[in-house]
């Protein structure tokens, strides 16, 4: 998966995408709104079992005490975590459709420095041209389609031109 200024270029199609509202960084920062710069691999997927059946057989079920700690200093930083969680997190069962179905990312996992940035996923939009928080987000025909596509291990590329090519 090579992310270019058309979109996602993958398996000879390219799916129209967003990324984050501060654009793309080599120096990711926790809260920064940007998408990191370089090769990542896809190291799970997650779904809402409610809300949809698993795309692949590989795919884990996010449950209603399923977080993420974006907590920079705690132990379990830029990790799957259950509630309670005393920590700083980010719900992954949410009410929206956002999280619905998440391909997660290596970036900065799994052993995280601190302030390096947490919760690089691909996941659905909330529409066409909105920014994410750091995330690559597609429609869901397309984030279903590429999920149904990848296995773990595959690689993203996301060049420091991508949005000038």
């Amino acid at each position: 998966m090579v992310l270019t200024r058309q979109g996602l270029r993958f398996a000879g199609r390219r799916l129209p995408c967003t990324i984050g509202r501060g654009g793309l960084t080599r120096n990711k920062a926790e809260g920064d709104g940007a998408t990191p710069i370089g090769c990542h691999e896809i190291v799970g997927m997650l779904y809402r079992p409610d809300r949809m059946t698993p795309p692949v057989d590989w795919a884990e079920p996010i449950g209603p005490g399923d977080l993420w700690s974006d907590a920079s200093g705690a132990i379990d930083y830029n990790h799957h975590v259950r509630a309670p969680y005393a920590g700083s997190h980010e719900a992954l069962r949410r009410a929206d459709p956002l999280y619905d179905l998440i391909l997660v990312t290596d970036w900065n996992w799994p052993n995280a420095e601190p302030g390096r940035g947490s919760a690089i996923f691909l996941h659905q939009w909330r529409r066409p041209g909105y920014p994410t928080e750091g995330c690559i987000a597609f429609s869901r025909k397309n984030l279903h389609w590429l999920a149904g596509q990848i296995a773990p291990g595959t690689r993203l590329i996301v060049p420091p031109l991508a949005l000038a090519q």
